[in-house]
């Protein structure tokens, strides 16, 4: 569970994220920021293709810098998505699988512009899942 501090800063870097994000086709920009379980946030946000397939969210984004940046070890303790709407919009079922893979404890929590917020475990996004200790 992160500290109200830790909160606030994953909420922050969320929506600075979220400006980032490179939407020309849908123009749903969405921003995620995690909080590693060595207390240590990463940020991302979703990049669009004109081949659809290939674009990558932000939620796997973020997590994939914290690999990138060096957590060779990633054990995720928060996943926070920020989508500039009225109501709070919940990872995809790729990104679900992915937050599973490093924390399938991992508390996600999904913001917005508006007053909704979403705060649920990964496993009750994601029941039956599988990760790495599945697969020992």
């Amino acid at each position: 569970m992160p500290t109200p501090a830790q909160l606030k800063k994953l909420k922050a870097a969320a929506k600075t994220a979220a400006g980032r994000a490179y939407a020309p086709y849908s123009k749903f920009t969405v921003g995620a920021a995690i909080l590693t379980s060595t207390g240590k946030i990463y940020a991302g946000c979703n990049v669009e293709n004109a081949s659809y397939g290939l674009t990558n969210c932000a939620e796997r984004t973020a997590i994939f810098n914290a690999v990138a940046s060096g957590e060779k070890k990633l054990k995720l303790a928060c996943v926070v998505v920020y989508t500039p709407t009225k109501t709070a919009t919940a990872p995809c079922g790729a990104c679900r699988q992915v937050i599973y893979e490093f924390g399938p404890q991992t508390r996600v929590i999904s913001t917005c512009d508006g007053r909704q917020e979403v705060d649920v475990s990964i496993d009750a996004l994601l029941p039956g899942a599988f990760g790495p200790a599945d697969l020992a």
